[in-house]
């Protein structure tokens, strides 16, 4: 799923579009217990309750693609009439009124979902009719002829709230607060089937993470049967590595600058694309030569790039780069500069020394204090 896509489900849920048919819940305690369940009609449920789901439900689809919003495609085997694909059909075509079904999606969750606290599973069913659009773009909301039916999965931290004073009206009295158990924003969560091309998509879905580098991945590998994919920081790790490997001696400044240079102009370039820019193994060959890397350096690409990454992994440049700020670190300094001015610094070796040159005119802070930068003759 693509940004627009994505947007397009989140605007379902308001209380003039909501294609929400029924919610169910179970909330779960420390100990794995569950301690009470829900299952209404949505439109059923009090307006103000309505809204804050409502809130939940966009959380779940919100943040960066690649980062937050990770798509997930079913193994051909988890399609098979025993495989999680084939379940999950099956859970989504009950329109969530089975209860033996939704008992033994519960049980799935809380078996293989990381959570030392209290936490609120929700799971909703709805059934959108996609508008068709004009050539114009405009939607026709007259004009539907297919029905996305889908499941939306939030699980939410129930977290006590904090120690405090508060303003007793009826007494007219400061007092101790009432702590209460608060259901909060969710920080896990998922969407099946997918939306691509603005239809179902049977063979993927869409899974959310608030942490990008907590992907809870015995729930992705248990409850839906996919590989857990790497997270953003771990592609950035393995981008390093692949870089050390295959550059080896050629690894210096300029070549890693150039090849961050050229990532930035992808993204920029990219930027207005309803999909981030990925890069497989020809893409990252191409950005290395394009960066410089010699003919020799690149004999065994091919071979480091399966041996580190895996044959079939791709990157998300956005995670590799950044589009902000530069930084150059050693065991004992951090410099931090703005990816266009790289150009500024340098890398020399003096009297047998290796140095880093910062190119400076006349004015250094240090401290907040303003300092002159004279000769040194």
């Amino acid at each position: 799923m693509n940004k627009k896509e994505t947007l397009e489900i989140k605007k379902q849920f308001t209380n003039e579009n909501c294609a929400i048919t029924r919610i169910c819940g179970c909330y779960v305690d420390a100990e794995k217990q569950i301690r009470t369940e829900l299952k209404e009609a949505f439109l059923s449920l009090p307006e103000e309750e309505m809204f804050k789901y409502f809130e939940i439900f966009r959380k779940t689809l919100s943040g960066t693609l690649g980062r937050n919003l990770i798509n997930l495609e079913f193994p051909l085997e988890q399609e098979m009439p025993d495989g999680t694909q084939a379940w999950l059909l099956k859970l989504r075509n009950s329109r969530l009124t089975d209860d033996l079904l939704l008992d033994e999606f519960y049980e799935k969750i809380i078996n293989s979902y990381v959570y030392g606290e209290n936490y609120y599973i929700i799971l909703i069913h709805a059934a959108y009719d996609i508008p068709k659009r004009a050539e114009d773009g405009l939607e026709m909301f007259d004009a539907s002829d297919d029905t996305y039916e889908y499941l939306l999965c939030s699980i939410c931290p129930v977290k006590l709230s904090k120690a405090g004073l508060c303003y007793n009206a009826e007494k007219n009295s400061i007092e101790d607060r009432i702590r209460d158990w608060i259901v909060e924003m969710p920080i896990t969560g998922f969407l099946f089937p997918a939306f691509n091309d603005r239809n179902t998509d049977l063979h993927s879905m869409l899974y959310y993470t608030k942490n990008p580098e907590s992907l809870q991945p015995i729930l992705m590998e248990e409850v839906f049967g996919c590989e857990t994919p790497l997270s953003a920081k771990e592609q950035k790790e393995t981008f390093g590595e692949l870089l050390s490997g295959t550059l080896g001696d050629a690894c210096d400044y300029e070549t890693v600058i150039s090849i961050h240079e050229n990532l930035n102009e992808l993204i920029e370039e990219k930027k207005d694309l309803p999909e981030p820019p990925t890069l497989s193994k020809p893409e990252v060959k191409s950005l290395l030569v394009q960066s410089g890397a010699s003919d020799e350096v690149m004999e065994h690409f091919e071979e480091q790039f399966d041996q580190t990454a895996g044959e079939n992994t791709s990157f998300l440049a956005t995670n590799l780069t950044s589009t902000k700020t530069l930084e150059v670190r050693t065991p004992d300094v951090v410099v931090k500069i703005a990816p266009e001015k790289a150009a500024l610094m340098e890398t020399r070796v003096i009297d047998g020394c290796s140095y880093l040159l910062i190119q400076i005119d006349d004015y250094i802070e240090v401290n907040g204090v303003a300092i002159k930068a004279g000769d040194t003759d």
